[in-house]
């Protein structure tokens, strides 16, 4: 007998959580945990146990999303053409959303289910279920509407797409955003050096030309402490960051790196960027298994281009993805042109969402989407010999 519980704290959930076999450090405990101590205050979430005769199958995160302009929109600064496209996009967009997964990391880190206890229609099945009991909970208690369903973010291998019946049941529409970028590494590169020897001349240049405009940056990683009292610093880099985004659905809390570390320890990294003692710049990584995952970064505008910070930071990344014997280094979506000039590749990825108002508003929803999370063009850079 399938049976679903729904959790809204991680302190609540069961302990067979943790031993089910998924290899997704994004659905362990210890970062829910981090997550719900220091998610942004529109985001809060619950955590879907699915049972088979008592016994734990499959699981799911689901995050309430409350979704306003300024939470949509980052900059208000257009013209009143562009501000007022804004605001009847966020008009459609704009109140209460479940998105079943992560919406602060690319990457379906949404859901897991043992296909040896439960089936793959039974289980998506007992989402949406889950999903519509939600939806009233929030309607009873707190008297919100849930305007938008979606889930996130699949490769075009993932099962949810042989399960395309059970979505078009719930009126979902199957949309193609952005691609993840990542770089597999060659087994036969074991350091740097091996990265270096595979460029050809032009993307070799540029790699001596990026390493040797840092040589005055001391890189150093941050431990525990270290990020606690470079708290307001980090927070002030990456919103220098983040806030170059026209679109973006949130904006971190102060602790979130502090939080990470704190539950993750030594599957979170922060590595700082100093230049005469000032942190000038910092990346994250989240060690994922056989994966390295590249998360938030931040930097002082004012020394990018001279000492090629991001550039570097790519480059830093990969270097300790090759170094730590990592399978890949998944770089996520944004700025592909030059994630792929260091050699990772676009992977297609795909949403599935509706609009609940489904008779009005769901068939100009592919066009808001594709608004708010254009697949833009850019040119594939081939680095390699």
């Amino acid at each position: 007998m399938i049976s679903y519980k729904l959790y809204n704290s991680v302190i609540n959930i069961p302990t067979s959580w943790d031993k089910l076999t998924v290899k997704d450090i994004f659905l362990k405990t210890n970062f829910l945990n981090a997550l719900e101590l220091s998610s942004p205050d529109h985001i809060s979430s619950f955590y879907l146990a699915i049972y088979n005769n008592q016994e734990l199958v499959g699981i799911a995160i689901i995050q309430r999303v409350e979704m306003y302009l300024d939470n949509i929109f980052r900059k208000t600064s257009d013209h009143t053409l562009k501000r007022l496209g804004k605001a009847a996009i966020a008009r459609i967009v704009r109140g209460n959303a479940l998105i079943v997964g992560n919406l602060m990391h690319t990457g379906q880190h949404g859901y897991y289910f043992n296909s040896n206890k439960i089936h793959a229609t039974v289980f998506f099945e007992t989402v949406f279920k889950a999903l519509k009991s939600l939806e009233k909970t929030i309607k009873k208690e707190s008297n919100k509407t849930i305007r938008i369903i979606g889930f996130k973010d699949y490769f075009k291998d993932d099962v949810i797409h042989l399960n395309t019946h059970i979505f078009d049941k719930n009126s979902m529409y199957k949309v193609k955003v952005q691609p993840n970028m990542i770089f597999n590494i060659p087994s036969h590169f074991n350091s740097i050096s091996d990265y270096k020897i595979a460029l050809n001349k032009k993307y070799k240049r540029r790699y001596n030309t990026a390493i040797k405009k840092s040589s005055a940056i001391v890189k150093k990683e941050l431990l525990l402490e270290d990020i606690k009292l470079q708290g307001n610093a980090l927070y002030k880099l990456y919103k220098h960051v983040s806030d170059q985004a026209k679109v973006n659905s949130f904006i971190l809390k102060r602790n979130h790196f502090y939080q990470l570390k704190l539950d993750l320890q030594s599957n979170f990294k922060i590595f700082g960027y100093y230049l005469n003692n000032e942190l000038i710049g910092f990346y994250t990584l989240i060690l994922n298994n056989s994966q390295l995952e590249t998360y938030f970064l931040g930097y002082n505008p004012r020394y990018q281009q001279e000492y090629q910070m991001y550039l570097n930071m790519l480059y830093d990344m990969l270097e300790y993805g090759i170094d730590h014997k990592f399978k890949s280094v998944v770089y996520a979506r944004t700025a592909m042109e030059i994630k792929s000039s260091v050699g990772a590749n676009p992977n297609d990825m795909f949403i599935y969402m509706k609009h609940t108002n489904t008779l009005f508003i769901n068939p100009l929803l592919k066009f808001v989407v594709n608004t708010l999370n254009p697949v833009k063009k850019w040119e594939q850079r081939h680095p390699f010999k």
